[in-house]
Parts: structure tokens; sequence; C-alpha cells
């Protein structure tokens, strides 16, 4: 099956920020290839795993309870100013109370000329964990521009088309079928370039 344009953003990224960096901070575990250290495993992403293992890659997270590498706070980050080549941050900064200084953390710990990968929702479902994080925060793109506008190069790639969107958020969301007829729709409809997403890839230059 092809990829498509969200898919295709995120692999070309994460390889270009893999394969440029020797040292990579995963903040959250969000790429979920490690499944000693994180509380879910994704194995639609073990195509990373080779990557992960040439470099020296560590996951962040606030709390010890699924083994993190560093345990420490992303808006308080246990790094010097300048000292990190690499830092990917997926589906976290809407369960943190500050995104904003959570990101002014990101980009004052990495290096000129380190990279950053970020996801964040924005039509999405209420996703917090009893007991380890709330759910505080949904991003527009205008909204992100401002976040990340400290950041020499910033490129930005929304996440499904608006009537994927609206499927995915309804009880229907997770019947192949549906989701693919509707991302169909949206091809045709050109909704596919609405800005009514269910979220954003964010790669970011310092």
């Amino acid at each position: 099956m092809s990829m498509n344009n969200w898919e295709k953003f995120q692999k070309e990224k994460l390889i270009e920020l893999f394969t440029k960096n020797d040292e990579v901070i995963d903040i959250g575990g969000g790429l979920r290839v490690i499944k000693e250290k994180n509380n879910r495993y994704d194995p639609s992403r073990e195509w990373l795993r080779s990557y992960i293992e040439k470099v020296n890659y560590k996951i962040l997270d606030p709390v010890d309870t699924y083994n993190p590498d560093i345990i420490g706070d992303i808006q308080n980050l246990p790094f010097d100013d300048g000292s990190i080549d690499a830092i990917t941050c997926l589906a976290v900064l809407e369960h943190v109370e500050n995104p904003i200084l959570s990101v002014q953390e990101m980009h004052r710990s990495l290096k000129k000329g380190g990279m950053l990968y970020v996801y964040v929702p924005f039509l999405f479902y209420y996703h917090a964990e009893k007991g380890y994080y709330g759910d505080f925060w949904r991003f527009t793109e205008d909204g992100l521009r401002w976040l990340f506008r400290d950041f020499d190069h910033l490129e930005i790639q929304g996440v499904r088309g608006a009537i994927e969107t609206w499927i995915k958020l309804s009880p229907f969301g997770r019947i192949k079928f549906l989701t693919s007829t509707a991302r169909f729709l949206d091809k045709i409809t050109g909704k596919s370039k609405s800005k009514q997403v269910s979220g954003y890839n964010v790669f970011c230059i310092k």
C-alpha cells in the first residue's frame, strides 16, 4: 500500500534526523519501537530500529514507570544549553501544562543546526491516561508557526484531511473501509488540503 503525504513526510524527516545526527533524545518515547521502554509498542515503526541502533538513542520521561533512560521534565530539561544533536517529541505537547515553555526548552537544549521532529493533535479525541498524564491542549497550524518561530527552519504537514478526520472522530473511526473511502473523498473534493486535520507533523532545524 502506498504511503500518504503525512506518512511520507514522517518517514523522510525521521530518516534525515537519524542519519545526520549521532545522538537522539526521544521525549516521551513516542517512537514506540523499544518494547521495554514504552507504555505502547507500535510494530509499524519497526523500520526505524536499524536507524536507532546506529545512534545514541535515549528515551526521556518524567517518571520511571516505563523504564526510560533519562527521568526528566520537558518543561525543565536536564541538558546544558546547545548540547543535544536531535530530539523527537511525538504526542507529548498536548499532555504538558506549559507547551510554550516546553518548546523553548527543546530549542535551548539543541545545538545550532540541531533537528526536532514533533507530532501534535488538532481535531482529535480526548486521550489522557489516569495517573500518568492529562490532556490539556490542541494545536492549529497558526499556533504551531508561532510556537516554533525561533527555529531557523520549519516545515509543517497536516495529518488526514477534513472528511477522514471527521470519520476518525466518529464511532466508525476504526473501520478501515470507511477511513480509506474518506481519504479518497478528501482527495477528489480538495479537502485533503483543509486546515481541519487530525494533527500536525512538524520538522524544525535550529
